[in-house]
């Protein structure tokens, strides 16, 4: 139970067994959080310079300006080194132990300094506000978000204060017996009372086991988040972002067999002479022509608002609305299309001048009612669309072998993203009562592209 415990809470065994991507994560938030806390140790030596600066005496005390700035001093060239270790990412787990130790020791020492520039009896610094800042301390270890450094300064601090009490009780800082019983007394007098100190000792404990309990929880969930946070990034890069955003945020659980009928427009987009170049090429060819392919088109769609469904060896199925409903579906649609022409153009010129045959693309875009949803045996799921605007836009996209053009629509896609605002960079010509093959009905076809 105690190792179970101890594992828990100081974390051991745990952000090691990650993903390395998620340790580097949660290691670039400790850098930061370094900055931050160093930047806070710095305020803290300004305020308390000005604190003891204002600090008025009465005549006749004895004068330790100068041994209380060289100490400041000497705190704030450490915290200066510090904070630029922390900026260069330089800081090890002895630097921060010895940085703990640096606090607690500034704290003491100037807790301690009370009865000399008072020329008061030791068991004067006991009733100082100064102790506060052992609280400060403390918490501030919590922004690292690691539960053993606040343990170590919860430690330290009980144990510095602890000296104090016994430097009391040794009486080489004032009479041979300061103790008391007495709490009227304790208040008004430079005494010592075991229960205020050990009240004392207790507190701190008592705060940095809290302070460390709530650390080692929000660190798990701290590594929680990011691990789930790499993970959405990875099922970006596998599932279009809209699709990847609707798994995480679902209410419940995504489930097989759920849909929702939605207004969208469909792109397709094939790669001619693909099939013909992939027996002739090296594999490794193959692939590096295909990702090429792929990286110029598949942006112009996330671009103006598309959702990559699905890739089909050399093609790819967006769609415009399934994902999230739009307004604009049709028109961004067709300035996609527009888009991966303009791109497939500029990428055989590029071929061309490097001796390389050149190669087209073939696309169509069509719209109409469809079912999105996920799909699936219940362990494995794939969201994607479904109907007869998917259907369709495919036998189109086939269909511009037929005419000898390399993008189509067909006429009702085309009013309707007019009507949505879409302005075509020039005259587009309208061929009515065209067959399609697996098309019942003559289409008036929209060519985009020759």
């Amino acid at each position: 139970m105690w190792r179970t415990f101890r594992s828990w809470l100081f974390d051991s065994g745990g952000p090691q067994k990650l993903p390395e991507r998620v340790q580097a994560a949660i290691q670039r938030q400790q850098e930061q959080s370094e900055i931050l806390i160093a930047w806070v140790q710095l305020a803290i030596v300004v305020l308390l310079a000005v604190v003891y600066e204002t600090t008025t005496m009465p005549g006749g005390v004895v004068q330790l300006g100068n041994l209380e700035t060289a100490v400041l001093a000497l705190y704030a060239v450490f915290g200066v080194i510090r904070l630029a270790l922390a900026y260069r990412r330089l800081l090890v787990s002895w630097m921060l132990y010895l940085s703990v130790l640096a606090d607690m020791a500034l704290l003491i020492a100037l807790i301690f300094s009370f009865h000399l520039k008072y020329a008061q009896p030791a068991a004067f610094y006991l009733k100082v506000p100064t102790l506060l800042y052992v609280f400060l301390f403390i918490a501030l270890r919590a922004l690292r978000f690691e539960a053993r450094f606040v343990v170590f300064t919860g430690i330290a601090a009980a144990a510095g204060w602890v000296l104090l009490v016994l430097y009391v009780l040794s009486g080489y800082g004032g009479p041979d017996n300061p103790t008391t019983h007495d709490f009227v007394e304790y208040m008004t007098s430079n005494t010592l009372l075991m229960h205020a100190e050990v009240d004392k000792v207790i507190a701190i404990l008592l705060t940095t086991a809290v302070l460390a309990l709530a650390i080692a929880r929000a660190r798990h969930l701290l590594i929680r988040a990011v691990s789930e946070s790499a993970a959405v990034r990875d099922l970006s890069r596998f599932f279009d972002p809209g699709v990847a955003a609707r798994i995480r945020t679902a209410a419940m659980a995504v489930k097989a067999g759920e849909g929702e009928l939605r207004d969208a427009t469909i792109l397709t987009v094939d790669l001619r002479g693909f099939t013909r170049l992939s027996t002739e090429l090296a594999p490794d060819d193959v692939m590096k022509l295909l990702q090429d392919y792929q990286a110029r088109v598949c942006p112009l769609i996330v671009r103006h608002g598309g959702s990559i469904d699905k890739f089909l060896g050399d093609g790819i199925l967006a769609s415009f609305g399934a994902v999230v409903p739009s307004t604009t579906a049709a028109a961004d649609a067709l300035y996609a299309a527009d888009a991966i022409v303009e791109a497939a153009d500029r990428w055989a010129a590029e071929r061309r001048s490097t001796g390389a045959a050149p190669l087209s693309v073939g696309l169509a875009v069509g719209s109409g009612r469809v079912v999105f949803g996920a799909v699936g045996d219940g362990e494995r799921l794939e969201f994607t669309v479904i109907g007869d605007a998917v259907n369709f836009t495919s036998k189109l996209e086939k269909h511009n072998k037929d005419e000898g053009t390399r993008a189509l629509t067909d006429e009702k896609t085309w009013r309707l993203a007019k009507s949505q605002g879409y302005s075509a960079p020039g005259r587009r010509e309208i061929r009515h009562g065209r067959s399609v093959a697996g098309v019942p009905d003559s289409v008036d076809i929209v060519v985009l592209a020759a």
